[in-house]
């Protein structure tokens, strides 16, 4: 099998701009964990919130509608960390290329 690579010219690709990501030290870290934190907090809410949508647990009218929202908010700030989401998120994000 001939492979065509008329098209790419190896010299033109740049180094990757990723590559100094081993050097990520504690306080990245701690920002980068927060981040995943964060990122897995929406993730739970917007989950809740698709799943709350048709409940009649806070009553009914404009209200249930802002009680539902602090609610979903509160239940996935608490949340936040404890599904694993941010861990495989944090473990790939900041894995060490060797």
């Amino acid at each position: 099998m001939e492979i065509n690579n008329q098209f790419l010219d190896i010299n033109s690709i740049k180094p990757n701009k990723y590559s100094s990501i081993n050097n990520i030290n504690t306080k990245d870290e701690e920002k980068l964990k927060d981040v995943c934190n964060n990122f897995e907090a929406f993730f739970m809410n917007q989950l809740l919130e698709t799943s709350l949508r048709s409940s009649k647990m806070a009553g009914e009218g404009t209200g249930s509608e802002i009680v539902k929202g602090m609610y979903t908010d509160a239940l996935s700030q608490k949340s936040s960390g404890s599904l694993g989401i941010s861990e495989m998120l944090f473990q790939f994000l900041s894995e060490k290329k060797s």
